[in-house]
């Protein structure tokens, strides 16, 4: 990828203009991670959009079965293969094998037809459609309770763009399923890290925080003040990154953990999330996007 469209890339990215773009990127060896953590450093923007990393077609399949959930993303180059019949059928086939499987290597070895594993049913679609078609990630759940699970942009009954599994345990499970389809689709929009701040990886908050010190580097206030203003901030954003801590997507004025206590004591039932999977088609992925006036002007040449 040449400098002018890694700049343009950036800028999609994080929204900054156009000489911070070139300057984040000749400071960082033109790494675009990197450059979006010095963008961010320099407080030209708070964080990385998410839209233009998300482009990677194809769909979550998802299955349940006697406790156990599985969430599956297969990738194909375009939506048009995704919406094909052939593919969804073989993604909803791949779903329904998977619950024997525990990794993503598990489930390529298993046999989907007869003498025919996953792996080389792939390679034949590949043959037969003429795009890559790849499986990316492998989510499972085992648990003693119950299991919801939520598509958004469904292809199928078992297929989406986006799929959620949910665990928990209650002791009325006809009328926890309307809470626990609701706290999937919580997930769906809002994309937690963790149940709770327990489950926060420690990286991702230190990082954060040598953020927030750089951004505040040159604030003249005490250092006692400071420090406040830091764990203020990392309180926040833990916050936001936390099921139980977020606000609930149906009412913001109450959080997770509050919606989940009034459905509970309004219903007098029991209620406890025990475990959440949430997979997007493409997310995380960047896609190298061709130039279309570059390339008219190649041709002229």
């Amino acid at each position: 990828m040449s400098t002018l469209e890694k700049v343009k890339e950036l800028r999609e990215i994080t929204g900054a203009g156009m000489q911070d773009c070139k300057t984040a990127l000749s400071e960082n060896n033109n790494d675009i991670d990197q450059a979006v953590d010095f963008l961010r450093k320099k407080g030209i923007l708070k964080a990385a959009k998410k839209s233009s990393r998300d482009a990677a077609e194809g769909l979550v399949a998802t299955c349940i079965s006697n406790k156990v959930g599985i969430l599956i993303e297969i990738n194909s180059e375009t939506d048009f293969v995704a919406k094909n019949k052939e593919f969804i059928n073989f993604c909803e086939e791949v779903a329904n094998k998977s619950l024997e499987a525990n990794t993503t290597d598990d489930l390529k070895k298993l046999e989907i037809n007869q003498n025919e594993t996953i792996e080389q049913a792939i390679t034949k679609l590949i043959a037969k459609i003429g795009e890559n078609i790849k499986i990316r990630k492998f989510e499972k759940i085992i648990c003693d309770g119950f299991i919801a699970r939520y598509l958004h942009n469904k292809a199928s009954d078992s297929t989406g763009k986006i799929g959620v599994l949910l665990s928990y345990n209650t002791d009325h499970e006809e009328i926890a399923k309307e809470l626990a389809m609701n706290i999937c689709m919580h997930i769906a929009a809002l994309n937690p890290m963790s149940i709770d701040e327990k489950g926060i990886d420690n990286n991702f908050i230190e990082n954060e925080k040598k953020i927030i010190i750089e951004q505040l580097k040159d604030d003249k206030k005490p250092s006692d003040i400071l420090n406040k203003i830091i764990d203020g901030k990392i309180s926040k954003i833990i916050s936001e990154n936390s099921l139980l801590k977020q606000k609930w997507v149906i009412d913001p004025d109450v959080t997770v953990e509050k919606a989940i206590e009034n459905f509970s004591k309004s219903h007098n039932i029991q209620f406890k999330i025990t475990n959440f999977k949430r997979l997007k088609v493409g997310e995380g992925i960047i896609i190298n996007k061709s130039n279309f006036n570059e390339e008219v002007k190649n041709l002229t040449k």
